[in-house]
């Protein structure tokens, strides 16, 4: 899988969208049915590794008691700026080119797979405050490309980012507990971090935690839960998902049956390239035609 990248800095903004960790949502035609399993994706080295690829853009949450990127490093250029007037000595020197250190020439630095150029400046973007920062590290831990690679240390990073604000860092940590990346799986602590980061908006992690209670895996068999979550990711624009939440309303599965939000559903998955919802939607059409002429 490529790694594609943004230079926004919000969630939703840049030119592209950044392929992070993830649930692919895998609903085979044949099996629809069949909630979506968590798949990793492969790397675009072809290493094995739990990520896609680091991050360019920020989805930091909203939160009072951590700053911003922006906030970190202003407040880490303001301490380190030489006085006005005096001689730049070599403190100051090293002080000027730490400032002139950003998640684009760090990301540049990656992408020209100078790694340890960039696994140097993530790391002085994460002792600024920027959760970005931690997390690429992290992703280069994993990925097996920092000079000494250690998962243990990723996962430091990832919660570090976590408690940044940062919600594909909670998407990563969930990924990281059930792949069991420091040797045993924990569905438990999986499923928690996935619901941290469904809370905040990520799609992708709604899918987890609907699947989660879907299973049974890593949380109670819970098809209402289910259903809830699913719909928080058909909302989100999921085809899978819309697929999954419609069929759950045409049976009655977790939910009071109703077949016209089914079809509302299925329309949904078929307007994203989903062939099976298309038949789904003709189907429906033809039983809401046949229920309205019986009465």
């Amino acid at each position: 899988m490529a790694a594609r990248f943004s230079r926004g800095g919000s969630r939703g903004a840049g030119r592209a969208q950044m392929i992070v960790l993830g649930m692919l949502l895998a609903v085979a035609a044949s099996a629809r049915s069949e909630p979506p399993q968590v798949q990793a994706p492969s790397p675009i080295d072809g290493r094995a590794s739990l990520t896609a690829s680091l991050a360019a853009s920020s989805d930091q949450r909203a939160a009072s008691d951590s700053p911003g990127p922006a906030s970190a490093v202003e407040a880490a250029s303001s301490a380190s700026a030489p006085n006005p007037g005096s001689k730049a000595g070599p403190a100051n020197g090293a002080a000027a080119a730490n400032r002139a250190i950003t998640l684009e020439t760090a990301l540049a630095a990656y992408e020209q797979r100078r790694w340890r150029q960039a696994e140097r400046q993530f790391g002085e973007l994460a002792a600024r405050g920027e959760a970005l920062g931690d997390y690429n590290l992290a992703m280069m831990h994993l990925r097996r490309e920092a000079a000494r690679p250690d998962l243990a240390l990723a996962q430091q990073l990832l919660k570090r980012a976590s408690e940044r604000g940062l919600v594909r860092a909670e998407l990563s940590l969930g990924q990281f507990y059930e792949e069991g990346v420091l040797g045993r799986r924990d569905l438990v602590q999986a499923h928690a971090w996935y619901l941290k980061a469904a809370e905040h908006g990520s799609v992708d992690a709604q899918v987890a935690v609907g699947t989660a209670f879907y299973l049974g895996r890593g949380a109670p068999l819970d098809m209402a839960q289910a259903a809830r979550w699913y719909r928080e990711a058909a909302n989100g624009g999921d085809e899978g998902a819309q697929y999954l939440i419609a069929s759950m309303y045409e049976t009655g599965l977790g939910v009071d049956r109703d077949l016209r939000l089914a079809s509302y559903w299925y329309a949904a998955a078929a307007s994203n390239g989903d062939l099976a919802a298309k038949a789904k939607v003709k189907a429906l059409a033809e039983a809401l035609s046949a229920e309205a002429a019986a009465i």
